[in-house]
């Protein structure tokens, strides 16, 4: 579907306000990592019990962890298509498309039977359901950003950068908050274990409630026009025929860096969301042992943690517009190596080291997320921005948020409970994030319409 006469039209003027860029950017990565969260924490807390066959505990949460994972080798191939069809058509009904894809996986994950029930045909439909969710989120992150950076004044864009960043402290937040609320009413005797009634259908909730943000966040992408700086290229015939070629071709530069630059990112990301959890939770005197919090006095703490996630990811914006980009990211990624070397002094302090842990952690995620959403769009030019954008974002998850769980468990597995080496693993990552933004350049002030 190509771009209209009336959307060519309507861009021409201010036709997208900033409530509604704002809200059209925020509102769709919210949905996108609330699914993305509710994976991640019924990943750790259901489906280890449920999914697979009964045995060792350690195997059955790699295995969990390894389908998590999954999806973020689909990321790619979604930013792909999806970036195709952004750079080709316009972002509108790219976004559509994409927030119904990760919708309806979402729901149908909350129906799937379960492995006594149907045996191997569980985790095989929660796979593939898991690389629908993958494929989705890989063609949403760029569109929003996209329709966030495209439509901000001068001066801004990393400001309005932050809005479709802020989509992951929220949706953690809703997640996890609903993910609560169900566990106190179905509460559980044993607090290494979920409740029976949490385990028969408790968790389903959440995967089912998906379906009514999706709605709210169609009726809030519908209203969109297209952004002026897409329909100018549309209008004078400035689109390439494959835009994936074409980012290989003329921008493998920039790929690269992109996708180094988002690394230390996503390690960080997954490993204070996802692997905490499970360290957190895990019993003092556990073959690998953990920290011994009951599950939701730890999620009450990440909660807090996050808080600060979404503060500074919107202080980050106009940070970044005022000093750079790279100069920013250079400050916060080179405070996230030596963050990573202090987690065994900062996690043996007690629940006061533990929770400045948390903080620490949050907060720096939030420095260097925010300003990822105007920093890849502005080093692609707009006909292969959506690709480019999306390619650099996505593959950057193989090699960070992938891979990081299923290391962080092997590390802490290899370390006998000591968290010392998952540490030293963020650090590395961090360090070679900040040789690639050594090496890039400042992109504050290039010209979004090129």
């Amino acid at each position: 579907m190509s771009i209209s006469a009336t959307e060519l039209s309507a861009a021409s003027t201010p036709a997208n306000p900033r409530s509604r860029v704002v809200l059209a950017s925020l509102i769709g990565t919210t949905i996108e990592f609330y699914d993305f969260y509710v994976y991640a924490t019924a990943a750790v807390l259901v489906f280890p019990y449920l999914f697979f066959p009964v045995g060792n505990d350690s195997t059955a949460l790699l295995a969990s962890f390894a389908i998590f994972g999954a999806a973020m080798v689909a990321r790619p191939l979604g930013a792909v298509v999806f970036g195709h069809l952004g750079d080709k058509h316009g972002r509108k009904t790219t976004l559509v498309a994409a927030l119904l894809t990760m919708g309806i996986a979402t729901f149908l994950i909350g129906v799937l039977p379960t492995y006594p029930a149907v045996g191997w045909f569980a985790p095989l439909m929660l796979v593939i359901l898991r690389l629908a969710q993958g494929f989705a989120l890989g063609g949403e992150w760029s569109g929003a950003a996209l329709v966030a950076t495209e439509n901000a004044p001068a001066g801004k864009r990393a400001w309005y950068g932050t809005f479709p960043q802020l989509g992951a402290p929220i949706g953690f937040i809703i997640a996890n908050g609903l993910f609560l609320i169900i566990a106190a009413l179905l509460p559980s005797d044993d607090p290494t274990r979920p409740s029976d009634a949490f385990l028969e259908w408790g968790w389903r909730i959440p995967f089912l409630f998906s379906a009514v943000m999706v709605i709210v966040g169609l009726w809030v992408r519908l209203r969109l026009v297209e952004s002026a700086t897409f329909s100018k290229k549309a209008s004078t015939g400035a689109l390439v025929r494959v835009p994936l070629a074409a980012v290989f071709r003329n921008h493998w530069r920039e790929l690269l860096l992109g996708t180094f630059f988002m690394l230390a990112t996503y390690v960080l990301f997954y490993l204070m969301t996802t692997f905490s959890l499970s360290y957190g939770r895990a019993a003092t005197d556990a073959p690998i042992g953990g920290l011994g919090y009951d599950y939701t006095t730890f999620v009450l703490m990440m909660i807090a943690g996050v808080v600060f996630f979404g503060i500074f990811t919107m202080l980050s914006g106009p940070w970044a517009d005022r000093f750079g980009r790279r100069r920013t990211l250079l400050v916060v990624t080179g405070a996230i190596i030596v963050f990573g070397l202090v987690w065994v002094p900062m996690l043996g302090a007690g629940f006061i080291g533990v929770m400045l842990w948390l903080i620490v952690g949050f907060t720096l995620m939030g420095m260097t997320f925010g300003p990822m959403g105007a920093l890849l769009p502005e080093l692609f030019p707009t006909n292969v921005r959506y690709t480019g954008s999306g390619v650099s974002y996505n593959v950057a998850s193989i090699l960070g948020a992938a891979v990081a769980p299923f290391i962080a468990v092997w590390l802490w597995t290899l370390g006998e409970g000591s968290p010392f080496l998952v540490g030293v693993y963020l650090s590395v990552m961090a360090a070679i994030t900040f040789i690639a933004l050594l090496i890039g350049k400042e992109t504050k002030d290039v010209d979004i319409d090129r």
